[in-house]
């Protein structure tokens, strides 16, 4: 036996767009997501926070200076920019391959639950872009689902 129940799903998309002064930076969009969620007028569904480039990255974490001071010196050595001739990729002509790495390691999206006409969050819980390979203006998508 199948019970079938259909709801009227209504989608909303939005678009952030960034332009840091520096080469890396984390920046906490909570404030901007919550404010295309209420104007979405969705309160049971689910919001997917999307960075559309690929030196860029969307992730969620605390909201603390130590802690992204950490993420960024951990990164570094991880996948320092200099030299930039340690790279493939940089052969083509870019200076960015430490970012493309970056970015594969702080993630290309969050999914995050709305409860309520709000984000059903844990304590301390944050949305973050994080810029690899900042000073030129990029894209965030926030599409927001449900009813």
């Amino acid at each position: 036996m199948y019970i079938c129940v259909f709801f009227h799903v209504k989608a909303s998309r939005e678009y952030l767009t960034f332009n840091t002064d520096t080469r890396r930076a984390f920046i906490n969009i909570t404030p901007l997501v919550r404010k295309i969620i209420e104007k979405s007028t969705i309160k049971e569904g689910l919001c997917l926070i999307n960075a559309m480039h690929i030196t860029a990255s969307v992730f969620i974490n605390d909201d603390e200076d130590g802690l992204h001071e950490d993420y960024d010196n951990w990164l570094e050595r991880l996948a320092p920019h200099a030299p930039t001739d340690q790279y493939r990729h940089n052969e083509t002509g870019e200076d960015n391959a430490d970012a493309h790495l970056k970015r594969q390691i702080m993630g290309r999206e969050v999914i995050v639950a709305i409860t309520d006409g709000k984000i059903d969050f844990g304590p301390w819980e944050q949305i973050f872009y994080g810029e690899f390979d900042g000073r030129r203006s990029k894209k965030v998508l926030v599409k927001v689902i449900g009813e």
